[in-house]
């Protein structure tokens, strides 16, 4: 989920380039509609932390009852405090900082699955 339709259509063809694929969208009643349609196990949830309507810690929480299996990922370009300040983030959560190139977007991915299969 990001919903920057630039970044989201950005990471959307890398990840798919990487041999990724994947259920895209711009915010989260979205994103709980098209993962709500996907019939198929859901591996990572990539999701801005801080956004307008629904935070992605909020759409984690929801997918996760259904999910539990799911890894998460958050990426976000607040800095540290702002995060905190909005109480969006715990100790040991995967955060990818952005700006982030295409290398360590691909990087923190599969981090974050091999994490989850360890």
């Amino acid at each position: 989920m990001e919903d920057e339709l630039e970044v989201l259509n950005l990471i959307t063809e890398v990840s798919q380039s990487d041999g990724y694929a994947v259920l895209a969208a711009l915010n989260g009643s979205e994103a709980l509609a098209v993962a709500s349609q996907h019939l198929g196990p859901i591996h990572l949830l990539l999701t801005d932390l801080i956004m307008p309507g629904m935070r992605g810690r909020d759409l984690a929480a929801l997918l996760k009852v259904t999910r539990p299996d799911m890894v998460v990922l958050f990426m976000s370009g607040y800095t540290d405090c702002e995060i905190q300040r909005h109480g969006a983030l715990e100790d040991g959560v995967a955060l990818l900082r952005k700006p982030f190139t295409l290398d360590e977007l691909a990087r923190a991915v599969r981090e974050a699955l091999d994490r989850s299969s360890a």
